[in-house]
């Protein structure tokens, strides 16, 4: 999608009802890291469709005054966006947090405007796959879907929780799957040896926000998860099979059992792209995981620096070693390596986090990088990183186009993508 160079929209900011207003006078704030800035000429992007709008609770509006130079405060809240898939913000919501300013659950929180009858965003289109839209899919016909695999699979546990998964909690992934098409995922393990501030599926009490979606009760068998990976690849030509999704723990914790499933689903002739998202903290399950026929690993992480990541990954058996061997080893086993790298607009687009990043893929010559935004409250992950040394912001672009040139076989995305094995190898 386009930007659009020379648009300068205005503020927008809610009443406590809920209602969203333009300011006719005061123009878009945007917030990178801890500074407050008009969007970048290179950024506005018209608000995809399939976003969401949130009103910030105990957050106050500002916008830049463009006769003074100065940012006012209004009494009224401020507004932010949540972008559909496939986007990754450049910027966040410019707000003041007002005493008493409860937790913000676990969004991301885009910078948004008005400006020719349009709201827009701080964002960039990272991916072209469509695989999580489904504004043209009625209701009843993933409803239709979901009841068919039950029909199908009736003692099959996995398909019980993908099926509520998909009609409880919107799942994108459980979805596809009631549908048939692109990525299933096969939530395995119960456990987890992180302990990841932005968490979706296990939050503490005290963390004073809740998970978003619980996590899978039970550790299901062999069978059934090869049931689920030859349901699935009978029906899509290019299945992605996934495991390590949002309602679970740390698959490498269930190697064991995900390398007998997937050796099992192999042997039954079961074809596609199988890969496993992991935290990457036990480089020693990689190589049976391998033999039995998995093709990719992705590896989720916020920085590719030691400090930032143990702040936020809370790493509990394992340490950042781990990962980065995990990373070697399964690039010398010959599979895909992508990164899950959890963007921070103003801290992960800053000039360490670009060098430790760029020395690791060129070190690993890792192959892809996801650009998924990092899920949590702006303040409470600045407030984490407040003593870190960042150095200057580059923004999104700058950033993409210097890994880029740099890297230049690496490629960029938001999804896991399907491996053509019949194409020429990169990298």
């Amino acid at each position: 999608m386009a930007t659009h160079k020379h648009i300068q929209p205005n503020l927008v900011f809610a009443d406590e009802s809920g209602n969203i207003y333009d300011h006719p006078e005061l123009l878009m704030l945007c917030r990178r890291g801890g500074e407050l800035t008009p969007p970048r000429p290179d950024e506005l992007i018209p608000l995809p469709e399939g976003s969401e709008f949130f009103l910030l609770p105990g957050r106050s509006a500002l916008g830049l005054d463009p006769e003074t130079g100065q940012v006012e405060e209004l009494e009224e809240l401020a507004v932010a966006v949540f972008a559909s898939p496939a986007h990754t913000l450049s910027a966040l919501a410019a707000y003041n947090p007002r005493p008493g300013a409860p937790v913000l659950p676990l969004f991301a929180y885009g910078a948004v405007g008005f400006a020719e009858g349009r709201f827009w965003v701080c964002a960039r289109r990272v991916d072209q796959d469509r695989r999580q839209e489904f504004g043209n899919i009625p209701r009843e016909r993933i409803e239709n879907g979901a009841r068919k695999l039950l029909t199908e699979l009736p003692g099959n546990r996995l398909v019980r929780h993908l099926t509520s998964c998909a009609l409880t909690y919107g799942c994108p992934a459980a979805k596809n799957f009631a549908l048939g098409r692109f990525e299933a995922p096969l939530p395995t393990s119960r456990t987890c040896n992180a302990r990841c501030v932005g968490c979706i599926s296990l939050q503490p009490e005290e963390s004073g926000f809740p998970s978003t979606q619980n996590r899978i009760a039970f550790s299901p068998t062999e069978k059934e998860i090869c049931e689920v990976m030859l349901r699935h690849q009978a029906k899509e030509k290019r299945a992605i099979l996934s495991f390590g999704q949002g309602c679970e723990g740390e698959p490498l914790t269930e190697a064991a059992r995900i390398g007998k499933a997937v050796a099992a689903f192999r042997k039954a002739g079961g074809r596609g792209t199988v890969n496993i998202n992991t935290n990457a903290s036990l480089p020693a399950t990689l190589p049976e995981l391998a033999r039995a026929g998995v093709d990719s690993v992705r590896v989720s992480l916020n920085s590719a620096r030691q400090i930032p990541y143990d702040i936020y990954h809370r790493p509990n058996g394992y340490a950042f070693a781990d990962v980065l061997e995990s990373i070697r080893t399964a690039k010398g086993l010959g599979l895909f390596v992508s990164l899950n790298l959890l963007y921070f607009p103003g801290l992960t687009d800053c000039e360490a986090e670009w060098d430790a990043l760029s020395a690791l893929v060129e070190d690993t010559r890792l192959d892809f990088i996801q650009l998924r935004n990092l899920n949590l409250d702006p303040e409470l992950y600045l407030g984490l990183m407040k003593d870190v040394d960042f150095g200057p912001c580059m923004g999104l672009a700058n950033f993409l186009k210097r890994l880029k040139k740099t890297s230049t076989w690496l490629d960029f995305g938001y999804f896991n993508p399907y491996l053509d094995k019949s194409a020429p190898a990169t990298g």
